[in-house]
């Protein structure tokens, strides 16, 4: 598959214009409801689906089932990563205002270990022709260990990174708005929310080492698993607005992407040296595994509504108070920098 180099920059710098769109229509902090969601849903779905069109139509049937087969696999494993997110962004409490924020940046930061990750893939695959042994071996592993462990659910507080992030980064224990990262008694310190996006970043790697093996399985073609990945990555932050108050009802939907998993790992297994299975028969098996673990959810939850999860009745952290905000100073003030006083005199000037 030629793709002339024009082509990754025109779609780079679509990526880049999307992410702009988002930041700006999304520059107050207010709360998302299901509607907003459901409207950014279909768009970023139709942006990816859009483009797979267009593959379809520039390189032929092969190469667009391929990248389809490849946008569904990430599209589904990333519906488990939201789940994961509602987990965490609840047990810290964070102001549902102040989510899309954090997530905005989460989908940032995946966007780029994705792309290092499949650029790393990508050389290692031409290389060393025996590492889809071991892709496959890995996906069958983790299939079977989600199996296992599909009634449990990721604690927050026994992060390992979240402990190794309180330790050495001096933080305050209140969310200041949207920042970051605050000034006071001239001191740099981190606020929840960056420890919080650490976090979400964290299991956004956890994810990619399973999600980007099992996309190899169906396309080796580096524009092809990049493009999949991005356009199922960018639509996660609707997609975490929309379903975040329905993990519930997804009862069966672990089960199903445990074996999407097995399938893709047996699929990559037999392309080695057995036998190629059709793309086709591929993408087949997978919309068949996910249609009918979500249906089996929804028809095992019927009659449940929307619910949120319940947010600890002691969290970890606060919201800051008004005064606690208007006493800040500016983050990026530079040393030494003398304030003048409205009497002249110099606000900062010692003895």
């Amino acid at each position: 598959m030629d793709v002339p180099l024009w082509i990754w920059l025109a779609v780079l710098a679509g990526i880049l214009l999307m992410l702009a769109i988002d930041l700006v229509a999304h520059r107050k902090a207010h709360v998302i409801g299901v509607r907003e969601a459901a409207g950014w849903s279909v768009f970023w779905v139709a942006t990816g689906v859009g483009f797979g069109a267009l593959v379809w139509q520039v390189w032929g049937a092969e190469r667009g089932q391929e990248y389809f087969a490849g946008y569904l696999i990430e599209k589904s494993l990333a519906v488990d990563n939201v789940f994961v997110w509602a987990i965490i962004l609840t047990y810290f409490a964070v102001p549902r205002e102040y989510q899309h924020r954090v997530l905005f940046l989460g989908v940032v930061g995946a966007l780029i270990f994705r792309g290092a990750f499949i650029a790393a893939g990508s050389v290692l695959i031409e290389s060393f022709s025996w590492v889809l042994y071991v892709f496959a071996a890995f996906l069958l592993w983790t299939g079977y260990r989600m199996i296992r462990q599909r009634d449990e659910h990721l604690d927050p507080e026994k992060s390992r990174a979240l402990r190794l992030f309180r330790r050495y980064v001096p933080m305050t224990d209140a969310y200041h708005g949207q920042r970051l990262v605050v000034r006071r008694g001239g001191v740099l310190l981190a606020t929840p929310l960056l420890a919080v996006l650490v976090l979400v970043e964290v299991t956004d790697v956890v994810f990619a080492v399973d999600s980007i093996p099992a996309i190899f399985a169906v396309t080796s073609e580096p524009f092809l698993v990049f493009t999949a990945n991005a356009f199922a990555v960018l639509g996660l932050r609707a997609m975490y607005f929309l379903l975040a108050d329905l993990i519930h009802r997804f009862v069966y939907l672990k089960i199903g992407l445990a074996l999407v998993l097995i399938w893709v790992g047996i699929k990559m297994m037999l392309k080695i040296d057995v036998l190629y299975v059709p793309t086709s028969l591929s993408l087949a098996v997978v919309a068949t595994i996910l249609t009918v673990s979500v249906v089996a959810s929804l028809r095992a939850t019927r009659g449940q509504g929307r619910r949120a999860l319940e947010t600890p009745t002691d969290p970890p952290f606060r919201v800051a108070t008004v005064e606690e905000m208007a006493s800040l100073e500016p983050v990026w003030r530079r040393p030494g920098l003398v304030r003048v006083g409205a009497g002249g005199r110099d606000d900062d000037s010692r003895g």
